[in-house]
């Protein structure tokens, strides 16, 4: 594994003085090295944690505990009842990556004074085939779309980007993962908005 770290990580590091939380993981330092373990398990006993090692972590991150599995993995469904110890910063890099793909790099870009959000209007107009009808809703009809589809009960990210007149979220109502731009499960739950308004959404698509 190479010595070196990327920027990213190295800031993010840097602000870990003791713990922090990223999602539904807490990460704890230990010397050179860290502990990460579900927030639900914050005070659990050793004893009642099970081992997982590092390169188990992206299983760990594919299904919840009941089995199903994980689209969205930002999605407040990490199992619980386990924790991983992790050797450095950059396995600490790895490890995060498997749990919360681009966090690390997502929130670094975050930091910078004019970070890349694309927003809803930018990122629907250059769709195509069956996801061109998503620019057809209003302003207000997207941002019922967007409060359902990105609620704090669906996904963790705190959303950046936005559609006239809804703000972004806020930082302690989600966590410090931001979302710049909108996701395939938003994609689709425009195009079905669109679809439900039309009243067809039954009806076979063109996907030309």
């Amino acid at each position: 594994m190479p010595d070196a770290i990327n920027p990213a990580l190295q800031k993010f590091v840097a602000q870990i003085a003791g713990e922090i939380l990223v999602a539904q993981v807490i990460v704890t330092r230990h010397g050179r090295g860290y502990e990460l373990r579900h927030v639900a398990d914050k005070n659990a006993p050793l004893e009642m944690l099970h081992p997982v090692a590092f390169d188990g972590l992206r299983a760990l991150a594919q299904s919840t505990t009941a089995g199903t599995f994980r689209p969205l993995k930002s999605a407040p469904n990490l199992p619980s009842g386990w924790r991983t110890i992790i050797a450095d910063d950059v396995e600490l890099g790895s490890a995060l990556n498997h749990l919360y793909p681009g966090a690390v790099a997502d929130w670094f870009w975050a930091q910078s004074g004019t970070p890349p959000v694309t927003h809803y209007r930018d990122f629907t107009n250059r769709q195509s085939g069956m996801y061109r009808i998503t620019t057809m809703l209003s302003d207000e009809q997207a941002g019922r779309m967007i409060r359902a589809c990105c609620s704090r009960s669906l996904c963790l990210k705190r959303r950046l980007w936005t559609v006239n007149a809804l703000p972004p979220d806020r930082a302690e109502e989600k966590s410090l993962i931001p979302c710049l731009e909108p996701c395939a499960v938003l994609l689709e739950s425009a195009r079905r908005a669109v679809r439900l308004e039309q009243g067809d959404v039954n009806k076979p698509e063109n996907r030309s």
